[in-house]
């Protein structure tokens, strides 16, 4: 996996916060993973295609999630996230690919898929690395996994 790419998903990530929320994060001490790791409660994974291949997950807890439903909604008092928000958390999810498409594509063709949410902690397996960068915000901590890898010519 190379760093420009790790770097490029968390620059993306780190302008959507910044940009759309206008919050300061901060990353803490990346961290890999081989062959599995569990998420938070609520994860927003993004396929990635092209000239890299890879995954991409958005993992925080249910709190952040509601932080930041209730920001993209105007600051509504959001209690618990319902089908309105979870489509908040799959939009924010779309800001995310969108943004990293972006950045990835300055070095390479890439093609993101459109994001998938779970909910519940799920248990990730598959034998691939995974480098997970964990953001710390005022709506609370993001971790990113990220697993990149480049496509043979």
């Amino acid at each position: 996996m190379n760093v420009d790419h790790v770097n490029a998903v968390c620059r993306a990530t780190k302008t959507i916060l910044t940009n759309h929320f206008g919050i300061e994060v901060t990353p803490l001490n990346p961290s890999a993973q081989k062959h599995d790791f569990l998420s938070n409660n609520v994860s927003v994974l993004l396929g990635i295609n092209g000239d890299l291949s890879g995954e991409i997950i958005c993992s925080i807890d249910e709190q952040t999630a509601i932080n930041i439903v209730s920001i993209m909604m105007g600051g509504l008092t959001i209690e618990k996230l319902d089908d309105m928000g979870r489509s908040a958390i799959q939009e924010f999810g779309n800001w995310i690919a969108g943004s990293t498409a972006m950045e990835l594509s300055k070095q390479q063709f890439v093609d993101v898929t459109p994001p998938v949410v779970k909910e519940g902690i799920v248990h990730f397996q598959g034998g691939k690395l995974f480098i997970t960068v964990p953001l710390r915000s005022t709506l609370g901590l993001i971790e990113v996994h990220i697993s990149l890898m480049e496509q043979a010519s």
